[in-house]
C-alpha cells in the first residue's frame, strides 16, 4: 500500500501550525514532517505537541526547508509513495488533502496541484485571501510555462501532492522563492502526468513572508521569472 507523507516548511507559525496538523485527515498519512526554518517563537514545540516529526534547517528559504524535508522522506520511502507539500500558515485546508493526493494514489498521476485560482472560480476562496500581486504573478508565470513547454497550469500553489519517484527524477535544487515554479517546469520538461484540482483558500494566520511585504513580492517575482528563463 502506498504511504502518504506530509512536508510542512515553517517559520514563526506558532499560532497556526497546530491547526494545520490537527486538520489533516485522520489515518490518511504515515508521517507529518515539519521543517523549522529558523523560528524564534514556539513553532517547534507546537508542532511536536501536535505529533509531527520536526527537523531543523537554519539556512533560510522555502526551498531550503523543502529540500531538508525531502532528504529525510526520500531516504525512507518507496518510489510509489506520495509526498504532500503544505504550508504552515493555515491558509490552505488540510482536510482537502485527499482531493489532492487521490489522483496520485489512484490514477497514476505524477503531480497534482491544488489550484486556488480554480477554487476562486467555484467560490471556495475567502475574500482578499489571494492578494493582487499573487494573482498577477500566477497568471504571468503559468502563461509562460504554457508558452514555452505546452503545459497548462493556473496556479503555483504550494498545496500539492507528488509521487516520490517523480520527485527524485526532478532533482529539485531551488533554495527559496523559485521552488514551486521549478517543480512545475521540471514536470513539464519531463513530460510527467499532471493535473490541478480546485481547492479552498483563506486568509493566512500572520503575515506572509512573500506577498505580505513589497520587498518579498519583488524578490519572489524576480526569482520566479529568473527560474523560468533559466530553464529554457
Amino acid at each position: 500500500m502506498n504511504e502518504v507523507y506530509v512536508l510542512i516548511p515553517a517559520i514563526n507559525e506558532e499560532k497556526s501550525i497546530s491547526k494545520v496538523i490537527e486538520n489533516i485527515p485522520d489515518g490518511f498519512v504515515k508521517e507529518v514532517i515539519v521543517v523549522d526554518n529558523g523560528s524564534v517563537d514556539n513553532t517547534v514545540a507546537a508542532a511536536k505537541t501536535s505529533g509531527a516529526v520536526v527537523l531543523s534547517e537554519p539556512v533560510r528559504g522555502y526551498g531550503a526547508a523543502c529540500l531538508k524535508g525531502l532528504e529525510y522522506i526520500l531516504g525512507k520511502c518507496d518510489n510509489s509513495d506520495i509526498i504532500v507539500f503544505l504550508d504552515g500558515d493555515y491558509s490552505d485546508y488540510p482536510e482537502e488533502m485527499k482531493i489532492i493526493a487521490g489522483p496520485v494514489l489512484n490514477e497514476n498521476y505524477d503531480m497534482v496541484i491544488g489550484s486556488r485560482i480554480l477554487g476562486r472560480d467555484l467560490g471556495k476562496t475567502e475574500k482578499n485571501s489571494l492578494l493582487p500581486q499573487a494573482i498577477f504573478g500566477n497568471r504571468l508565470s503559468t502563461a509562460l510555462i504554457k508558452f514555452f513547454w505546452k503545459y497548462e497550469f493556473t496556479d503555483l500553489g504550494p498545496f500539492r501532492a507528488v509521487k516520490a519517484g517523480s520527485l527524485k527524477k526532478m532533482k529539485m535544487n531551488d533554495m527559496n522563492y523559485g521552488w514551486t515554479v521549478e517543480m512545475q517546469i521540471k514536470a513539464a520538461k519531463l513530460k510527467m502526468k499532471c493535473k490541478e484540482v480546485p481547492v479552498s483558500y483563506r486568509r493566512r494566520i500572520g503575515i506572509s513572508k512573500v506577498t505580505g511585504t513589497v520587498s518579498g513580492s519583488v524578490k519572489a517575482g524576480v526569482k520566479i521569472l529568473y527560474t523560468i528563463f533559466r530553464s529554457l
